[in-house]
């Protein structure tokens, strides 16, 4: 089912504009190409609305935000909205500072997103105007449990449908929803949260994966997070003594370069709510 999803990206080659964390700008671009994208990074205004024009999707990442940058993002949204392009919203860190809060909540009010990704923190604190959130991580209290499940689930879809996105909340348990359907994905490994920046490829790769498959926009996103989480999986399974979190996080990309349609289909952990 899922599978597909990702036969399409390597056939099309999606073309990502990504205005994104400075933290994790390579690895991105690395993440991209793996899946079959292919990536560029311009956060310049004077450059943003010439580069979304060429491309066919946009990641905006608000993880190291600067007065440029935060120009070059509403710049760009909105030309890709002119343009009728996937827009992705990751917003890192909402909920950290009135900065990363504000601006996130300004973008959402003056570009209209395909995809809001984050974790539950964030997307909590975009939703409520509150939040708890401790740098860029989640707060373990915001955490999605089996226990929580019936209720995040509902919340996303009461969001998705308020907002017009699919939101994406990943986590220990991943949520992938619009306002009727919700994919509970149980792929990955608790190891990639000592990888800076699985959160920022992801967002990357999903843009690809929605560009790559415009008539189906949610399963391209839940596809994306299984790519990732299966990802996670493969690349700690091949792990040897001595081998650290680098080592880790060069097999997950590996494991995403050769991740093919029947390991996807066969590796994919969801169920639909």
């Amino acid at each position: 089912m899922l599978g597909k999803c990702i036969t399409n990206v390597r056939n099309n080659v999606p073309l990502v504009h990504n205005i994104t964390n400075y933290v994790t700008v390579n690895d991105v671009a690395n993440v991209l190409l793996a899946c079959g994208g292919s990536p560029i990074m311009s956060d310049e205004p004077d450059d943003v609305e010439d580069i979304t024009t060429i491309c066919g999707g946009l990641n905006i990442n608000i993880g190291t935000l600067n007065k440029r940058s935060i120009e070059g993002m509403f710049l760009a949204g909105k030309k890709a909205n002119e343009l009728g392009h996937v827009v992705l919203l990751d917003p890192v860190g909402a909920g950290a500072s009135a900065l990363r809060t504000n601006t996130a909540v300004k973008l959402m009010d003056e570009v209209k997103f395909d995809v809001i990704r984050g974790n539950i923190s964030e997307i909590k604190t975009l939703a409520l105007g509150s939040g708890t959130t401790k740098g860029v991580d989640a707060d373990v209290a915001d955490a999605v449990t089996e226990e929580s499940l019936d209720s995040a689930v509902a919340f996303v879809k009461e969001l998705a449908a308020k907002t017009g996105s699919i939101i994406a909340i990943t986590g220990a348990i991943d949520l992938i929803a619009d306002s009727e359907r919700c994919f509970v994905i149980r792929n990955g490994r608790p190891e990639m949260g000592k990888i800076t920046g699985t959160g920022c490829q992801l967002s990357g790769m999903m843009t690809g994966f929605l560009v790559a498959n415009p008539e189906n926009k949610l399963e391209a996103a839940a596809a994306a997070v299984c790519t990732m989480g299966l990802a996670g999986e493969i690349g700690w399974s091949r792990m040897q003594e001595g081998d650290g979190n680098s080592t880790y996080r060069n097999r997950i990309i590996d494991a995403i370069f050769n991740m093919d349609e029947e390991t996807l289909d066969n590796g994919a952990k969801f169920e639909i709510r």
